[in-house]
């Protein structure tokens, strides 16, 4: 089976040795994305914020692999304080229709100043 690279010049550019999509057979998978702008700035202060931005950037990968939101199967998401787990929440289901993708949530230790990470499974 192949496995062709997802590149989109719409999101940062990884800085680590790791491709931001991978499409292989029926399956694309998105890397953790964070709530980064194309300088590799933070976008917004609130969870809100941060997860609206992190999901675009999903987004923008999404779409450039052919697939978009309606496809997505499972994400797993790292928060860096969980008691704004509700808070995500509700931001987060705006951006999926029903059915939603399975999800993982954990917390994690993220970079000074983001409150959340996602990765994304979609079926093509």
């Amino acid at each position: 089976m192949s496995k062709d690279a997802i590149a989109t010049e719409r999101v940062v550019t990884p800085r680590g040795a790791y491709s931001q999509g991978i499409r292989s057979g029926h399956l694309v998978f998105v890397a953790g994305q964070g709530p980064l702008n194309l300088d590799g700035g933070i976008v917004g202060e609130t969870i809100e914020d941060q997860t609206a931005k992190t999901l675009s950037n999903v987004r923008e990968i999404l779409e450039t692999a052919g697939v978009g939101m309606t496809d997505v199967v499972k994400t797993t998401v790292h928060l860096a304080d969980l008691d704004l787990f509700q808070r995500f929440n509700d931001e987060y289901a705006r951006h999926f229709p029903d059915p939603k993708p399975v999800r993982t949530t954990v917390g994690s230790k993220l970079p000074d100043g983001m409150l959340i990470e996602i990765d994304a499974i979609a079926v093509a």
